[in-house]
């Protein structure tokens, strides 16, 4: 089943802007961003949905005019933490032990270990670190929206300043890595959808160490 959907899927040129996500779609793709792995499990990212025409029409323009960004029901910006703070670190330690009901020394420990290293690190490698682990949950929501039947366009093609500048990122914290226009596809008008789905073969992308 899975499978088949990630055969269907394809990054949609053409989207309909009468056709609307239903809202019960869009939650479950939204709670696979959130249940994505991430190290350490410190999620260093939000998760912007954009539906502002308005706003939306301005993102267009810093995004290489794309019309899936205004023709699409929703926009997702995957905005990564610009560095590691001590306040940000603990924050989601605080939330596990919370959660749980309980402390363990062992975590406790690694916990002084991250508090000691990343937040003396350069923020620009920081940044990097926090946009790798948006991009395991933008990728956990691209498989979400094909097995829901909906259409996604991942898309790096953008002025990550402008973005970061339209939607206030810096003042969060925050600077975008990517972007996620999700919607229906307009069949009758985008070249891309009856052209055969390319991979490499199983042999040229893996090896096994046996």
């Amino acid at each position: 089943m899975l499978i088949e959907k990630l055969n269907w899927r394809y990054a949609t040129k053409k989207m309909d802007p009468a056709k609307m996500v239903p809202q019960d779609k869009l939650d479950r793709i939204l709670e696979a961003v959130r249940l994505a792995p991430t190290s350490s499990g410190l999620q260093p990212f939000e998760v912007l949905v954009v539906t502002n025409p308005e706003i939306r029409e301005r993102i267009r323009a810093i995004a290489w005019n794309q019309g899936q960004v205004t023709d699409g029901s929703h926009l997702l910006v995957f905005a990564a933490w610009d560095t590691y703070t001590p306040e940000r670190i603990n924050m989601m330690f605080d939330l596990v032990n919370s959660e749980r009901g309980f402390t363990n020394e062992g975590w406790e420990n690694y916990r002084k270990m991250l508090l000691s290293t990343y937040p003396q690190r350069d923020p620009e490698v920081n940044f990097q670190h926090a946009a790798r682990q948006a991009y395991i949950a933008f990728g956990a929501a691209i498989i979400a929206a094909a097995f829901e039947g909906v259409d996604a366009t991942p898309m790096e093609g953008f002025d990550a300043d402008k973005l970061d500048e339209i939607l206030g990122l810096r003042a969060r914290g925050l600077r975008s890595a990517v972007i996620l226009p999700l919607g229906y596809r307009d069949a009758a008008h985008d070249w891309l959808v009856n052209l055969k789905k390319v991979r490499r073969p199983r042999e040229a992308l893996i090896t096994e160490v046996k």
